[in-house]
């Protein structure tokens, strides 16, 4: 009998990268993703949803008697009322780290549970790790976690705890009568539905939508989509709808491919992807046109693969002329396809051998050409940023907040220094001098930590007084956002040379296939 069970239990706890997915299921993937995050967080929140005049909505809900009930209407109005509880209630939850980004936070997740402690990545706000709340789920429970953990040495993870008087509760008004439900499904009869928010922002979305709630005591509109109309509402604005048409079509496979490897993200919230940079953007029908609906087209069910697996689908506006490896930026492994590379068409531009770039004079002299790459001409290509040393220590001071830095109460900054760069240049460790500590960024963390730097690839120059005292920095450098794959302006150039969208592709992803979805790849 035990030996039954080991078995069910091994087959149950397959993770899911390594599950299948069969080719008929492929060709129309619905899912889901959380257009309005946390709505309710702001007291006035509310959300108009209509439809056009000569169609209907059917309303789904579960009304206060706990009966499921629909309607038909052609406009509903979501709001949120504050509702008094009959007691107080303890809302708490143990955070066992703070992250920037969700791939360091799932690479941090995957170390916890390496301890034996089950976790459940949030993002409230930032990412978090968070001890899985339907395991530690007493007071009792959480805090011998917590002593445990300190026990042991682990003094970052704490305790979030806010003692609720009232909850939300989502309402919504149709045919002139008040409903409160805290699951409300919207379904259209095969035409858009148009969502307007307080600042009369419109956007129409095909599919169904669904109003549920979510692990910080708000909600979430969640769009039901197939993935196929769900890149409608990506590439135009990823890409621009005015990019050279095989450019458009390498976003298309790559949006595809990154929304499938993805669907992970907010398992915590029951949705799978969100609509803006922390995924991709994403704005429904907003944008689309006749080119983009070609590049999707002539596209479809295409994704980019590594040995049989849906690669990592990373990419950014501007690389700056040379892309990064996966652990530049992040924490786990590194992705075989993701590599440092000149991003140029041309050979002959730089000696990675000779001059590596985590030397800061070889640094310093890359940053100074600009010629002969893809994205030569293009404003985030080249930049620099002339601050003071006050506005970087508000910068700083506000970010080691959020992380409950044991310094966040620093009054100034005496120095700051590059520490240590990878061989593409990105910044590895940077150590900021306070009157009260040295502080250490990682990677990513300096774009965190600062306003100036649009990327990690840039070095500083003091700026000084008349006394010759540092009063601020200048930062000089390349690139906009994380550098890792596709350079998007990239792609412009090498599409405008002739190169077809494999080939942009092979270029960025070294060793990759462009391949139609079928039941051998791995998600």
């Amino acid at each position: 009998m035990l030996k039954k069970i080991l078995i069910v239990l091994s087959f149950l706890l397959i993770p899911l990268e390594n599950t299948f997915i069969s080719e008929a299921f492929a060709k129309d993937i619905n899912i889901n993703i959380g257009i309005v995050q946390r709505f309710g967080e702001k007291e006035k929140d509310q959300l108009l949803i209509t439809t056009d005049y000569q169609n209907t909505l059917t309303i789904k809900f579960q009304n206060s008697k706990g009966h499921f009930q629909s309607l038909i209407t052609n406009r509903i109005t979501l709001n949120i009322l504050s509702r008094p509880l009959s007691k107080p209630l303890l809302k708490e939850y143990i955070i066992l780290s703070d992250h920037a980004t969700f791939e360091t936070a799932e690479d941090n997740s995957k170390k916890w549970e390496e301890k034996g402690i089950q976790t459940e990545i949030t993002q409230p706000g930032r990412w978090q790790v968070w001890a899985k709340r339907d395991i530690y789920k007493t007071p009792l429970l959480r805090r011998w976690l917590l002593d445990n953990l300190k026990t042991k040495g682990y003094n970052k993870p704490y305790i979030e705890s806010t003692v609720l008087l009232n909850k939300s509760q989502a309402t919504f008004i149709a045919n002139g009568k008040k409903y409160h439900s805290d699951y409300i499904e919207i379904i259209p009869n095969n035409h858009p539905i148009h969502v307007i928010d307080l600042e009369q922002k419109k956007r129409a979305y095909l599919g169904s939508l669904k109003l549920q709630p979510n692990a910080y005591g708000t909600y979430t509109l969640v769009n039901h989509v197939p993935v196929e109309v769900y890149l409608k509402g990506v590439v135009p604005h990823e890409i621009g709808p005015n990019a050279p048409i095989n450019a458009i079509k390498a976003q298309t496979i790559i949006a595809r491919t990154y929304a499938l490897r993805n669907l992970r993200r907010f398992k915590s919230d029951d949705y799978e992807l969100c609509a803006n940079t922390h995924c991709q953007v994403y704005y429904g029908l907003n944008g689309v046109n006749s080119k983009i609906d070609k590049a999707i087209n002539d596209t479809k069910n295409l994704v980019l693969i590594y040995q049989n697996k849906l690669v990592d689908a990373l990419y950014s506006s501007t690389t700056g002329g040379v892309t990064a490896n996966f652990t530049d930026v992040w924490d786990g492994e590194e992705r075989p396809y993701l590599k440092t590379i000149i991003d140029s068409p041309q050979n002959n531009i730089w000696n990675f051998t000779l001059k590596p770039l985590n030397q800061e004079e070889a640094f310093r002299n890359f940053i100074k050409l600009t010629k002969g790459f893809n994205e030569t001409g293009r404003s985030a290509f080249r930049w620099e940023h002339k601050t003071t040393k006050i506005e970087l220590a508000k910068d700083l001071r506000k970010y080691l907040v959020m992380q409950k830095h044991p310094l966040s109460n620093f009054k100034i900054i005496n120095s700051i220094k590059i520490d240590e760069r990878s061989v593409s240049g990105r910044i590895l460790n940077a150590i900021v001098d306070t009157d009260i500590g040295i502080i250490e960024l990682k990677k990513n963390e300096v774009r965190s930590a600062f306003g100036p730097p649009r990327s990690t690839l840039f070095y500083l120059e003091p700026i000084n007084d008349k006394q010759d005292k540092v009063i601020g920095y200048t930062f000089i450098g390349g690139g906009f956002g994380h550098g890792v794959g596709l350079s998007q302006y990239g792609s412009y150039n090498l599409a405008n040379l002739g190169w077809n969208e494999k080939k942009i592709l092979h270029f960025y992803y070294p060793g990759t296939q462009v391949v139609p979805l079928n039941n051998s790849i791995i998600f």
